[in-house]
């Protein structure tokens, strides 16, 4: 069993955050917010200044948790000083404690950062993808054993500075020392983690994703609209958010590519994209036009429709 270094102090943690995006961003402002170090990544050094602005500024940024009591200035100063940025992924990997991946869904490019990670980053380092529906096994292939020892899935769900659930995947080869020590990670967050075992698309983006396609079928058929279909889920099921609601703060594009690939891995027909998705999609539409920017909007825009939040 591989022993990790004690977590009792997180300041003592180097956490790397490889790439910066949306979902790269938010999840660096939980560890910062939580005490850890985090040095966030990304090749594209204008991503670095967006996703610093996300954290600041974003919806769910530290100014606006400070508007709303849930922090003081002072803990948003002191998260924000945690913070440190780079273009380079040796900078970001060196003396890390814990690495999160958070890149695009593309199976070479993850494999690539795994296997420098494995190069580069402390022999006890966590080495953990946020992918929502990649096999955490098909990206360890052909690493080095010792690296694909350490390797594992945490899936934070967005936004993750609110959402509670941490999904804590596992390979065949996943060491128990290492699956011991990111659960120790997820309660450190305040998050609360299942473990799973590593199928396409885990436990709750299985189950999200076949009730957006079978709302969008209901949709396509004319059965119900946009907002009766969204509040039959909440009302009816106490969803905070209806499938339709959720893509487009997810974002629909994001969510195309979701199920793309969990599509193409599973070569099952339920997870297949719905035409009215790509659609939307290809037209422009690619969520909450207060979320995306340059988005025409998303499924409510796209049929008239007024936003319960608007």
């Amino acid at each position: 069993m591989i022993e990790t270094r004690d977590i009792d102090s997180t300041s003592n943690w180097r956490v790397s955050i490889i790439g910066f995006g949306l979902m790269g961003s938010q999840i660096s402002q939980v560890f910062a917010l939580h005490g850890f170090r985090v040095i966030g990544q990304d090749v594209d050094p204008n991503q670095l200044v967006r996703g610093m602005n996300i954290i600041r500024n974003g919806r769910y940024g530290l100014e606006s948790s400070v508007a709303k009591g849930r922090i003081s200035a002072q803990e948003a100063e002191e998260a924000i000083s945690r913070i440190t940025t780079t273009t380079s992924l040796d900078e970001a990997l060196l003396e890390s404690d814990f690495m999160l991946e958070a890149v695009i869904e593309r199976l070479e490019i993850k494999r690539e950062i795994f296997r420098r990670a494995g190069e580069i980053s402390s022999k006890q380092a966590l080495l953990a993808t946020n992918t929502s529906t990649l096999s955490i096994a098909k990206i360890a292939q052909g690493l080095p054993a010792n690296t694909r020892s350490r390797i594992f899935g945490m899936h934070f769900f967005n936004p993750p500075q609110i959402m509670k659930l941490v999904e804590i995947v596992k390979t065949d080869e996943t060491d128990e020392g290492i699956l011991k020590s990111a659960s120790v990670v997820a309660t450190k967050l305040g998050k609360t983690s299942i473990m799973v075992k590593d199928i396409p698309g885990f436990v709750a983006n299985r189950i999200g994703i076949l009730v957006f396609s079978e709302a969008s079928s209901l949709l396509e058929k004319g059965i119900a609209t946009v907002q009766d279909i969204d509040n039959a889920m909440k009302l009816g099921y106490g969803y905070p958010l209806g499938p339709f609601e959720l893509g487009d703060l997810v974002g629909l594009d994001t969510r195309l590519r979701n199920m793309q690939a969990l599509y193409e891995e599973t070569k099952d027909e339920r997870f297949k994209p719905p035409s009215l998705l790509r659609t939307l999609v290809s037209e422009g539409y690619l969520g909450d036009p207060k979320l995306r920017k340059g988005s025409k909007g998303g499924y409510y825009e796209f049929f008239g429709l007024k936003r319960h939040s608007d």
